[in-house]
């Protein structure tokens, strides 16, 4: 399938189904000597799992990751490196009654018009699932950034109508709820609107929001290549995703050039820093050394019990409920997949940023 491969120098390709045999990833362009085991990959994956609370889906796997190839002797080899985790616990025979018919929100419609079938059991290449190969090589990506001093944190920011506030702001308390949000009081209270949405048969949506620290300034390419502009493509690829910003976002469309422009200052060790961070950490698509900080928005589960109107593949209008196991929201285990396409599209702009300026290449040569 055209367009499951991602990346320049480090490029990843994920494969697999919701259903098959197993889901997968394969890097390519990872330098040799990353000291890297499964477990630094299973523990990330072990993030995104399905039922680990009651807001997930009861669907129960391990997700355990194998390493097929590209580390011998406990570090990476520069070859391609292979990775796999199998699926045991599939139920197709939930799905056999949606391949009459297409459901609100979902691909079917367009998976049908693209290719003129589908695999209905799970969704195909379509399934949250498919989000198993991103975050095993993200992790790989986030491993390889640390040795370089960069890090990527993620949290839930907003589910439905609850927000977390700066002033009880705090990462210890993602681990104490069941939804990765950074704030006690405002988790317990998207905890209580979500057992709503349970009760109504229903789901919401929510935002996820990111930061990237340690980031030098000039990573990112003039035109196409922007680094904004590739943080975009990575994070928009996640399948429910709807929105993208970073930075100030869409609030930067209501401010005055004279708030919204960063002021320049020289720091006591000589170099340059800003006095505010409405960028987000990058200007004319190129890091300026800040935090870069974006957001992504994720639409609401679109499988839910409640009755739907839709089609069947005849033209046939019909009510319909979808059964199965699934997450009444996306976003908790949405955190770690943002993570992951960050730190594969920034490690990934870093290398490219490797050949930017003559000095570097001589200095890499010895010349």
């Amino acid at each position: 399938m055209a367009g499951s491969t991602l990346g320049t120098l480090l490029s990843v390709t994920t494969w697999g189904e919701s259903h098959g045999r197993g889901i997968g990833v394969v890097i390519d362009g990872c330098p040799a000597g990353l000291a890297l085991t499964e477990q630094d990959i299973q523990i990330y994956l072990n993030r995104r799992k399905p039922g680990q609370s009651r807001f997930t889906t009861p669907r129960k796997e391990d997700d355990v990751v194998e390493i097929l190839s590209g580390v011998f002797e406990g570090k990476t080899t520069g070859t391609p490196i292979s990775l796999m985790v199998r699926n045991t616990s599939q139920r197709s025979k939930d799905y056999r009654e949606i391949a009459s018919y297409y459901r609100p929100g979902h691909a079917d419609y367009t998976y049908d018009c693209k290719y003129g079938f589908r695999d209905y059991t799970g969704g195909g290449r379509s399934s949250g699932r498919e989000t198993i190969g991103r975050v095993a090589a993200g992790a790989v990506a986030a491993k390889l950034l640390s040795e370089l001093g960069i890090t990527i944190t993620a949290y839930t920011r907003s589910i439905g109508p609850v927000t977390i506030e700066p002033d009880r702001f705090d990462l210890t308390q993602m681990e104490k709820n069941a939804v990765n949000m950074p704030d006690a009081k405002a988790a317990a209270l998207a905890e209580a609107y979500l057992d709503q949405c349970r009760q109504h048969n229903d789901s919401c949506g929510g935002v996820v929001e990111c930061v990237i620290s340690g980031i030098p300034a000039g990573v990112g390419e003039p035109c196409f290549d922007k680094l904004s502009a590739n943080l975009a493509k990575a994070v928009c690829s996640i399948g429910a995703v709807k929105g993208f910003e970073i930075g100030d976002g869409f609030e930067a469309a209501k401010a005055l050039g004279s708030v919204n422009n960063d002021a320049f200052y020289q720091k006591e060790n000589g170099a340059i820093g800003k006095k505010t961070n409405h960028s987000g950490g990058v200007l004319g698509g190129i890091s300026d050394g800040s935090d870069l900080i974006f957001r992504a928005a994720f639409k609401p589960t679109p499988s839910i019990r409640a009755d739907q109107q839709t089609v069947s593949k005849t033209g046939e209008e019909i009510t319909i409920s979808i059964q199965g196991r699934h997450d009444p929201i996306i976003v908790p285990r949405a955190v770690v997949v943002v993570e992951c396409m960050a730190a594969l599209t920034v490690l990934d702009m870093l290398m490219v940023s490797m050949t930017s300026r003559l000095e570097r290449i001589k200095y890499f040569f010895g010349v």
